[in-house]
């Protein structure tokens, strides 16, 4: 597996600074629009919302005025219920208002419960039948290559979705045919509905299984920018192999009554609980 390089960005950069104050702000948004629908899974879309702030204002190109630009760089959140955090770094990034973030699962909205593309402009797979994304981001791929495009595709699976077979057939299909323009993400939370991922299938150790099928693996915590972006930047340099990356996560990340509570895997938070979750990502009402 890939040893982390020395950083090649810092803790002072402005551009780390300025990241982290955009997950915090859609950390923001994920609780607002939750508590406002009153549904919604909110643990596992705060464990992924570092790992989409470095994709959408870092790593990524798009363009959110054109979101069907042939030569985008392609997400797939394969973790369909991890839709608010999508939502609310879409619109952070500028595909809608953010006003529109509290329609979220109301009738006739176009943020459904899961992504859907055809409700959704710059959504790029309809996701939330857990196991199938991977196989989908190969799909575009392998278009990309025999379309001699240079556009990079990205999958973000959660670690109690690798549990699903088909997973792993589409870990030894990327591998086989070289695809060095794909990037898996293993947003490593250790929590499933059901409960810890360890006790209901263990799935560990993850690095080590993709490894063994031909991928370059690296290890990072999930909520360390620095890790995070760095990360990003070793996989666009691995040729001729597909790339994951195990991020090592908290459920809930950022707000203490939901870190690594499974109650909150699927449940919004009530009006104290919301004005609790509030305060503590800092917002002034």
């Amino acid at each position: 597996m890939g040893k982390m390089p020395n950083a090649c960005i810092d803790a002072d950069n402005k551009k780390i600074v300025n990241l982290e104050r955009t997950a915090n702000e859609i950390r923001k948004n994920i609780i607002r629009m939750i508590y406002e629908a009153g549904s919604g899974h909110p643990g596992g879309s705060l464990s992924c919302t570092d790992i989409l702030t470095a994709l959408y204002f870092h790593e990524m190109r798009y363009d959110p005025r054109n979101p069907k630009w042939e030569d985008r760089d392609r997400l797939v959140l394969s973790k369909g219920h991890a839709a608010p955090a999508l939502y609310a770094t879409m619109s952070k990034a500028g595909f809608f208002p953010d006003k529109e973030l509290q329609t979220l699962r109301k009738l006739g909205t176009r943020l459904q419960g899961h992504p859907s593309m055809t409700k959704l402009p710059g959504v790029d797979m309809s996701t939330g039948s857990l196991g199938q994304g991977l196989s989908v981001a190969i799909g575009m791929g392998l278009a990309g290559r025999l379309d001699r495009r240079s556009y990079r595709v990205f999958a973000i699976l959660g670690d109690g979705e690798i549990e699903e077979g088909q997973v792993w057939e589409a870990a030894m299909a990327a591998p086989h045919y070289h695809l060095d323009n794909l990037v898996a993400i293993i947003d490593k939370n250790h929590l499933q509905i059901d409960g810890p991922c360890e006790k209901i299938m263990n799935t560990s150790p993850i690095g080590f299984k993709f490894k063994s099928f031909g991928w370059y693996v690296v290890e990072i915590n999930g909520h360390n920018m620095i890790e995070i972006i760095n990360a990003l930047a070793k996989a666009k340099e691995i040729e001729g192999k597909p790339t994951v990356i195990v991020a090592n996560t908290i459920k809930g990340k950022g707000v203490s009554f939901m870190e690594g509570n499974l109650e909150f895997h699927g449940k919004a938070p009530n009006k104290e609980q919301f004005k609790q979750a509030m305060k503590e990502l800092g917002a002034k009402r």
